[in-house]
């Protein structure tokens, strides 16, 4: 199945480049020294945001101006990256956004998001009863709903697979979080593009494992919590359409623990002096435990983040695991 055409990509490229310029792919050596792979990472915590969704929302707003659909207002729910990219993507189009969130969020995140002129929302336990919240929303104010995945949001975030691709040629395998799956449908979409044999692979928090279980089991499978401080990978209900992109492109998805991708967010400070959000650590902590595998070849892995709270980051600092 092809969700898009080269062109597509690169006319999104084109799109997202004035206000995301290519963000780097540096191999850095003391990476290197500590899995024994060739490590690149690709720097999405240097976009606008500090996260790689703002490629996403660009593109999705600029379809539906393409299509003469341009709404009054958006409203979306979010843990906070999606929600900085649609309320800064929403900024550029002259429409409001309101953004809903759920209790106990990040609460710089949170003031991210009102930096950019989107109205917050708090409401519910997580994520997915936000996301009702702002359905309802959407309803009462005839705002248009923007999903957490789309073709037009894997295009957008897909830029960055291509700008990786491009500049690391001949990659063994590339690691990516998966949060709703925008990110890791874009790596798959634009891999396939180019023809290329990398292997993807996806990685998850255990203690947010629906994708993971869905792999496994060739079905959405939804989860009752998802009780982890990578915030960007905290999903119960996993999507069908990204699902069945993932389970076709992706050699596998690893499950890991609140210990290990704490460990990798100290790993980045220490050798790369680059702050990573959990979302953002996890793919590093991913080749970690595989380092065997690949010792000797050529690895990326994607910093998908780098928004984290100061408190949680201090705290991981100190040697200890944020508890949710």
């Amino acid at each position: 199945m092809t969700l898009f055409s080269l062109d597509d990509l690169k006319a999104a490229a084109a799109l997202v480049r004035p206000v995301v310029p290519e963000t780097p792919a540096y191999e850095w050596p003391l990476l290197s020294k500590r899995t024994g792979a060739k490590v690149w990472v690709k720097h999405e915590n240097h976009t606008p945001i500090g996260a790689f969704k703002l490629r996403g929302g660009l593109v999705y707003l600029d379809g539906l101006r393409r299509a003469g659909a341009l709404p009054k207002g958006v409203v979306s729910a979010t843990r906070g990256n999606h929600g900085q990219s649609i309320a800064l993507a929403a900024a550029r189009f002259g429409i409001p956004a309101v953004i809903v969130v759920p209790e106990s969020n990040s609460t710089e995140k949170n003031a991210a998001m009102e930096g950019l002129g989107a109205e917050l929302v708090v409401s519910g336990k997580d994520f997915d009863e936000s996301r009702v919240t702002a359905g309802r929303i959407a309803e009462e104010r005839d705002f248009h709903f923007v999903p957490s995945f789309h073709i037009d949001l894997v295009k957008g975030v897909a830029t960055y697979a291509h700008e990786l691709f491009t500049a690391v040629p001949d990659l063994a395998v590339a690691y990516v979080p998966i949060g709703m799956g925008s990110g890791i449908c874009g790596m798959i979409a634009a891999r396939d593009l180019l023809g290329l044999d990398t292997e993807i692979v996806g990685v998850v928090a255990d203690e947010a494992p629906a994708y993971a279980l869905s792999f496994e089991a060739g079905r959405p499978t939804s989860t009752d919590s998802a009780r982890t401080f990578a915030d960007g990978m905290a999903c119960r209900d996993p999507h069908p359409d990204a699902l069945a992109i993932i389970r076709r492109g992706a050699a596998r998805i690893l499950r890991l623990t609140e210990d290990e991708i704490a460990g990798a967010v100290r790993v980045y400070y220490a050798d790369t002096h680059n702050l990573a959000e959990g979302a953002g650590a996890a793919a590093l902590a991913g080749l970690i435990r595989e380092r065997e595998r690949y010792a000797g070849r050529r690895a990326a892995v994607i910093l998908s983040g780098g928004n984290i709270d100061a408190s949680v980051f201090t705290e991981i600092l100190e040697g200890r695991t944020p508890k949710v």
